[in-house]
């Protein structure tokens, strides 16, 4: 019972085996993301931790405990922890639900192959924040860590169902890249692209293209949208919204509904809240509807 004890954040005292391995029992909500596997995880031990190893050098000392028994089975189950993180990791023998799954891939921004092979998948494993680390940045970056690892195991797509998105999951072993992953994770990566998510799309009887964010409320701030003329503006819309929660998460800063904000010359944005009519835009935290007005408008009601 030790390792079911302490993934459920119950230390057993009468355990016989001594773990630092324990799962925070404060959390609720934690954040997670899903890993698309074209077969069943062979995992144990020792693959896992050396793949934890080979992805940063921030995990040379990381503890990986899975239960024999069910992972022996395809479905692993069990706790990874360096530092103040430690990491829930559940897997599944079963394709990962296909609802959830294209709500995550239509959006996301990659080729059709890429995404026909997320399709395929066979088996999946979801990871669970359950550390000590109170900045949810870092709680991701824990996460895009173990996500690494796991890509160098078989994983072919990452997947961020609260934030409607997903990546290939070679981008987190890829070697290319002049920084190490825990950099790229906090320094290169773009908001958007993982942590939070950025969806387009039309509404029966609303002339335009809404577009707006998911997963947000994560990070301790508010998830914005926008009704667009076209989908032509949707890379200038994603970059815009991407500058504004980036300054708002760095700087702590707190935006309400009738706040504006300068993004031009002479172009504004002004909030508000979404009106009844527009259920569509629910979000589990609070959301934004961005306007963009001038500068003669700021004042006007």
């Amino acid at each position: 019972m030790g390792i079911i004890s302490r993934f459920f954040g119950r230390k057993d005292a009468d355990s016989p085996v001594s773990s630092p391995l324990v799962a925070n029992p404060q959390l609720n909500d934690p954040l997670s993301l899903e890993l698309l596997f074209l077969q069943p995880s062979e995992l144990n031990n020792q693959r896992l931790s050396e793949a934890l190893c080979a992805t940063d050098k921030s995990l040379s000392k990381a503890i990986v405990e899975l239960d024999s028994e069910l992972t022996a089975q395809g479905t692993p189950f069990g706790l990874i922890g360096w530092g103040k993180h430690v990491v829930q990791l559940v897997g599944f023998s079963a394709p990962m639900p296909s609802e959830a799954l294209e709500r995550c891939l239509e959006p996301s921004h990659y080729g059709a192959e890429q995404k026909d092979l997320a399709r395929s998948h066979q088996a999946y494993i979801i990871i669970y924040y359950a550390g000590y680390e109170t900045d949810p940045l870092e709680q991701y970056v824990a996460l895009g860590l173990v996500a690494g690892a796991l890509a160098r195991l078989g994983a072919v797509t990452v997947v961020n169902e609260t934030a409607h998105t997903t990546l290939p999951a070679a981008i987190f072993t890829d070697d290319a890249f002049d920084l190490d992953l825990s950099s790229f994770l906090r320094e290169g990566l773009p908001l958007l692209m993982l942590f939070c998510g950025f969806v387009k799309y039309e509404v029966e009887g609303i002339q335009g293209v809404w577009m707006r964010t998911y997963g947000v409320y994560h990070l301790g701030q508010p998830d914005l949208a926008l009704l667009a003329d076209g989908h032509d503006q949707g890379q200038q819309t994603m970059d815009m919204f991407s500058n504004i929660l980036s300054y708002l998460i760095e700087s702590k800063a707190q935006i309400a509904a009738d706040h504006t904000m300068q993004i031009g010359e002479n172009a504004y944005l002004r909030l508000r809240l979404p009106q009844e009519n527009e259920y569509f835009l629910e979000s589990k935290g609070d959301i934004f509807v961005a306007e963009i007005i001038s500068a003669d408008e700021i004042n006007q009601p």
